[in-house]
């Protein structure tokens, strides 16, 4: 009898063991102005590159340099789900800012979330996913140049 029991025991042991075991995947759509706000962001980001995102009304583009994403993900132990987010998206936007001075391009347009390479475009919110330990942000734009009467308006303007 001890030995069915104890066989039980194992087999049940052996089952909890091989189970899958869902992590926490929370999905976010947090505020893009937000995000930008934070001292973080006004230290790291020049301010040399414009970002445009989802369907934002842009200049004229002169030139299109290509496109490339960001995908940055941030420890998310011990934080709030918005502050883990906030950070791998101002990462991410790093991430594009230097691309783009790399590429002599001044804006990045048509940005985009692209988490799990699915597309979720908004001029003011951006997707990010946490779990108890990571939290992740990927990015998606393309590369341009306006003319540099087109940014010293919109800024006069703006």
């Amino acid at each position: 009898m001890k030995k069915i029991i104890s066989s039980m025991i194992s087999i049940i042991f052996a089952l909890a063991l091989t189970w899958p075991v869902e992590a926490r995947n929370t999905k976010h759509l947090l505020p893009i102005a937000v995000a930008l706000a934070v001292k973080d962001a006004q230290d790291k980001l020049d301010g040399s590159i414009k970002f445009y995102f989802g369907s934002q009304e842009t200049p004229k583009i002169l030139t299109k340099l290509g496109s490339d994403m960001s995908n940055r993900k941030t420890n998310a132990f011990g934080k709030s789900d918005e502050k883990a987010c906030n950070w791998a998206f101002l990462s991410a936007m790093v991430a594009l800012e230097k691309r783009a001075q790399q590429l002599g391009a001044n804006a990045v347009v048509n940005i985009v979330s692209y988490y799990d390479r699915i597309v979720m475009s908004s001029p003011t919110e951006f997707e990010c996913h946490a779990g108890a330990i990571i939290a992740g942000v990927v990015l998606k734009g393309d590369f341009v140049k306006f003319a540099e009467e087109s940014l010293t308006r919109e800024t006069s303007e703006g």
